[in-house]
């Protein structure tokens, strides 16, 4: 395996777009942003023909130059994703990475008054301009969406918010069954925040002082204070914490705004556009460190039970964490493109 960058047999075009949507946002973040479409070989050699697409969409603190970024002994997605084409392993797609950034770590992929209108952003500008420039097949039966950990989150949403646009999915320890995975959390912030007299703005402050990540708070902090941002910021863009960050008893109307985006609580809700859905991948790792691995087994027990298809969902549960599950990527992305082909 070569430590560098290797050829694509497809191509990579990397694009800015200039969002209208995320201009003036409340966090002061770009409104112009990266977006890498790849074109599966034999692209431009067969100008009628149009393809499928997938959006990939990324976890906590992703951003697209990330995908770029080699592991030891790994190859990176847009490389491996690549692979499967040229190895005729799937039929040929097209694949749009999207930046979602924030200076919180993140968007979730949702419309908040904390962070942005990324929900809107992605799909009424990002996914027009892709069907415009592109040879794309552009309906919702040949549209999909995938992502790891809040990027499975926003894969998991997407779909039953926007089932015109959506009509796959694949979800790798997506975010969900919150009081599993989120609540846990809270109780490391609230220890972390007693240095900081329970004021997380204050922790902040010093966070945006110095190199980042150089405390043991940080990451659980970053976390707690951009999922708020996303998830439960008053109107005027106010941070409201779910619990209180001195005794770490939750605040039932505050929480009860996280569990409305919880995937598992939304499934029946949406029921009616989830069983439009072609294909719906499901995976974690069984050692998943925010018990996703359990938020999986719940998500596709709501399913099932809100009435979708068996032979839609393609579910397991493997040996992992949540860390270095990438090679995931493009067995997700080849089942999509297959289950989406027709």
């Amino acid at each position: 395996m070569l430590p560098w960058s290797a050829e694509l047999a497809g191509r990579m075009d990397e694009h800015v777009i200039t969002s209208e949507l995320l201009r003036g946002n409340p966090l002061g973040d770009p409104h112009e942003r990266p977006l890498w479409v790849y074109l599966p070989p034999g692209y431009d050699d067969e100008p009628d023909r149009r393809y499928p697409s997938v959006y990939v969409i990324q976890g906590y603190t992703g951003n697209v130059a990330m995908w770029a970024n080699r592991g030891p002994y790994r190859q990176p997605f847009p490389e491996t994703a690549d692979g499967v084409f040229a190895r005729g392993e799937a039929p040929p797609a097209i694949v749009v990475y999207v930046d979602a950034w924030t200076a919180y770590g993140g968007s979730q992929f949702v419309d908040s008054p904390g962070t942005g209108r990324y929900h809107s952003y992605l799909c009424d500008e990002v996914v027009p301009l892709v069907d415009a420039q592109y040879r794309t097949l552009a309906d919702a039966a040949h549209r999909g969406i995938m992502g790891k950990s809040s990027g499975g989150f926003g894969a998991m949403i997407t779909p039953m918010l926007r089932p015109d646009l959506f009509g796959a999915l694949a979800t790798h320890a997506g975010d969900s069954l919150y009081e599993l995975c989120y609540v846990p959390e809270f109780g490391k912030a609230v220890r972390h925040l007693r240095g900081y007299d329970g004021d997380i703005s204050r922790w902040w402050a010093d966070f945006t002082s110095r190199i980042s990540f150089t405390k043991e708070e940080d990451q659980t902090l970053l976390m707690t204070l951009g999922v708020s941002a996303c998830f439960s910021a008053g109107e005027d863009g106010t941070v409201e914490l779910p619990f209180d960050p001195q005794t770490g008893v939750l605040r039932p109307e505050v929480w009860q705004r996280w569990l409305d985006w919880d995937p598992v609580r939304m499934v029946p809700k949406y029921a009616d556009a989830l069983k439009s859905a072609r294909a719906i991948w499901i995976d974690a790792g069984a050692r998943d460190e925010w018990f996703l691995d359990l938020g999986a087994e719940a998500f596709r027990a709501a399913l099932l039970e809100a009435g979708i298809a068996k032979d839609v969902i393609r579910f397991e549960v493997f040996d992992g964490s949540h860390m270095s599950i990438d090679y995931r990527y493009p067995m997700a992305l080849a089942w999509l493109c297959q289950q989406m082909a027709d």
